[in-house]
């Protein structure tokens, strides 16, 4: 197992690596440049700076998350071969650094969703929340509101370019069906996967987050018959997925323990988070810790240690605790707590 740990840079982040260094057992720093346009290339000078100042602390710049993917890319459009290629550009720039994996999705408009990015628990604690009945009574412009005055801090997937043209690609959206995504998922995997493969990186698929329909968008990489279909796509050691616990498990369909087991070895990157589930459909983040919310975790690191597990794994979002102020979901302290509950488990399991 490689901990991880996601830092969206030292202008853009409330968290410094200085501060990460204190965490026992983390070798690397999840990254990206985040402030570029969605469907820029990553200069070759860029990603070289960037890695080199993360390196200079002492960890490892393996994964990048996210190398986010063009709309038209999405959408199928006539201009997608523009935005691809400048993919391909970027995949063989990052190759250069040594990158060894690139975690992206093909969600449509919004990344994630959650409608209270500080919603208050019952220890004083606030954490990201996703109210179902909230989302099923307002409108997008609602919505992106919510989130968008949130935090001065980038939010990776609500990018302001995307975001004003919120009307423009809704409309867009209107007649693409998940086979439309299927197929458009397809062709834009045919292109670059033979550049990443080339290049001996992994280009491992977010989940969509949350699992299903949002305001009539279609969502594609929601449970296992999605990751099946996912994988027949293409037979490439390349073509794999971003294991996301909080994501697959916010469907109680979805048991995230068989399903890490099953598919651990097609997932070279692992998000670990819990959530407590609500029976109308919401649900909130909590700690890592397993009783405190509705995913098994020490199960599924029990079946990652069973596996001797040599991937990557981060602990996914965390609680806003101790008075801290950041970035929604990416404090440092209760992700800090997390990773030391992941390793307790791990250590536990792969050597008692």
């Amino acid at each position: 197992m490689n901990m991880t740990f996601r830092w969206y840079g030292k202008d853009n982040d409330s968290v410094s690596l200085k501060e990460v260094k204190q965490i026992p057992g983390v070798k690397g720093i999840v990254w990206a440049l985040h402030k570029k346009g969605v469907g820029e290339i990553w200069n070759r000078d860029e990603v070289e700076s960037y890695t080199y100042y993360i390196q200079s602390y002492g960890f490892h710049t393996d994964v990048v998350e996210s190398v986010n993917v063009h709309e038209s890319i999405k959408l199928g459009l006539p201009d997608r071969s523009v935005f691809i290629e400048n993919y391909k550009k970027t995949i063989e720039n990052l190759a250069n650094v040594g990158v060894k994996v690139i975690c992206y999705n093909f969600m449509p408009i919004f990344d994630w969703t959650r409608t209270d990015l500080y919603h208050p628990m019952q220890d004083g604690s606030t954490a990201l929340f996703y109210n179902h009945e909230i989302i099923n009574s307002m409108n997008p412009d609602e919505l992106v509101k919510r989130v968008t005055t949130s935090s001065d801090l980038t939010l990776p997937g609500w990018e302001p370019e995307k975001i004003n043209r919120i009307k423009e690609l809704f409309k867009k959206y209107e007649n693409i069906s998940e086979e439309d995504m299927w197929a458009n998922l397809g062709y834009f995997l045919s292109e670059i996967l033979p550049v990443a493969e080339k290049h001996n990186i992994k280009m491992a698929i977010h989940p969509d987050d949350p699992p299903w329909k949002i305001f009539g968008l279609p969502k594609i990489i929601i449970n296992e018959e999605s990751i099946k279909r996912l994988l027949k796509i293409s037979d490439s050691p390349s073509n794999c997925i971003t294991f996301c616990t909080g994501s697959l498990g916010a469907n109680s369909n979805n048991d995230m323990v068989k399903l890490s087991a099953k598919y651990a070895k097609h997932s070279p990157f692992f998000h670990i988070r819990n959530i407590k589930k609500y029976d109308n459909g919401s649900f909130i983040e909590t700690s890592h810790y397993t009783q405190d919310g509705s995913i098994e975790i020490d199960g599924v690191v029990k079946e990652l240690a069973k596996q001797d597990y040599a991937g990557y794994i981060r602990p996914d979002h965390g609680r806003h605790i101790w008075n801290e102020e950041p970035r929604p979901g990416y404090g440092l302290y209760d992700r800090g707590l997390g990773i030391m509950y992941l390793l307790g488990l791990w250590d536990a399991f792969k050597y008692v």
